[in-house]
């Protein structure tokens, strides 16, 4: 089989982003990887990481195109970003607002790769939020991959998801103070996570998925005791979720709402293919506790196949060797088979 062209951006230049992408791209066996970023940063990656400098390969779109063809192992391709950094502004450990600035360019690059075609999926290496949002006034609302990805593709609904082997989990909201996090849950918000979850799960295999869906409140409310989101927003988004699911003829089942410590125990037993969670770190806390370093993020409900690394930039050991990069070769896996549903 062909293997697609997937288009990584690196991350922050400061942190382990580009060592972990330069690892996981030498590995890589099913998928001819193409690095966007500064070409010093990369080539800094590939001397602690181990790999040789003369295997890394500059690409241009034209170039690019004629690798989806390709059967041999491939050399990494580097594609010549928009922006480059001075490498004294991009010391690992040592984030800069220069550095902010390249790495969201070199998102944009990537994205832009992968919506006119000549890349099959956009993988993301780990950014900081604050360099990206303090390098610039026109950046300065920068709040995540997810949300920035959703804009550059006008895309009115995106759902962040988290996939492991173990375990599967949807958020309805994402990067929210914890205080508005009740106002913003909609029956609108809620049926969409639920049904973007089902078509993931779908497109990777699962005949009929069972979905659970959490509450918000303890113990799923306890029928209003303890608040009353269940009822007005929770319930009326799985019921709006299911028909949905039925007019685009997916195979799958949703139970809920149920109180999250149950719905997450009982998903990673098996007993439900993937969870509906209502917050940031009610998905995220289990989520990192069952699979951290081997979980992925992908964003649905995108025009693109983009998935991500689920840690940070890890500063603390940037430039060391130290860091693991199963997670950026899970996120490849993971847009590998999704590029593949696609053509099926």
């Amino acid at each position: 089989m062909p293997k697609p062209v997937i288009a990584i951006s690196v991350g922050c230049p400061s942190g382990i982003g580009p060592e972990v992408a330069v690892q996981a791209a030498a590995e890589a066996r099913d998928a001819t990887i193409v690095l966007v970023g500064d070409r010093r940063v990369i080539e800094r990656a590939a001397t602690i990481v181990g790999f040789p400098k003369k295997r890394l390969v500059d690409v241009d779109e034209r170039s690019m195109r004629e690798l989806e063809g390709e059967k041999r192992t491939p050399l990494i391709g580097c594609y010549a970003p928009a922006a480059s950094i001075a490498i004294a502004r991009a010391r690992p450990g040592k984030p800069s607002r220069e550095g902010g600035a390249a790495q969201l360019a070199w998102i944009d690059q990537a994205m832009d790769l992968v919506k006119s075609g000549t890349a099959r999926a956009l993988v993301t290496g780990p950014v900081s939020k604050s360099a990206i949002a303090s390098s610039s006034r026109a950046a300065s609302g920068f709040r995540g991959h997810t949300e920035y990805l959703a804009a550059r593709c006008n895309a009115d609904e995106v759902v962040m998801a988290f996939w492991a082997e173990e375990l599967t989990i949807a958020l309805v909201t994402t990067h929210l103070p914890i205080a508005r996090v009740a106002k913003a849950l909609t029956s609108k918000k809620v049926a969409g996570a639920v049904f973007w979850t089902a078509w993931l799960m779908s497109r990777l295999g699962s005949k009929k998925p069972r979905i659970v869906v959490t509450g918000l409140n303890p113990h799923a409310g306890e029928g209003g005791l303890i608040g009353s989101e269940e009822s007005q927003s929770i319930v009326p988004g799985i019921d709006f979720a299911r028909l949905r699911i039925a007019r685009s003829r997916i195979a799958a089942t949703v139970t809920g709402p149920v109180g999250a410590e149950t719905a997450i125990r009982h998903a990673r037993s098996g007993h439900y293919a993937a969870v509906v969670a209502m917050y940031h770190d009610q998905a995220t806390i289990p989520m990192k506790l069952v699979g951290f370093g081997e979980a992925v993020n992908v964003t649905l409900g995108l025009p693109i196949i983009r998935t991500s690394v689920d840690h940070g930039t890890g500063y603390d050991i940037a430039g060391r060797g130290e860091a693991d990069a199963r997670g950026m070769k899970a996120a490849i896996d993971l847009a590998v088979r999704l590029a593949a549903s696609r053509t099926r």
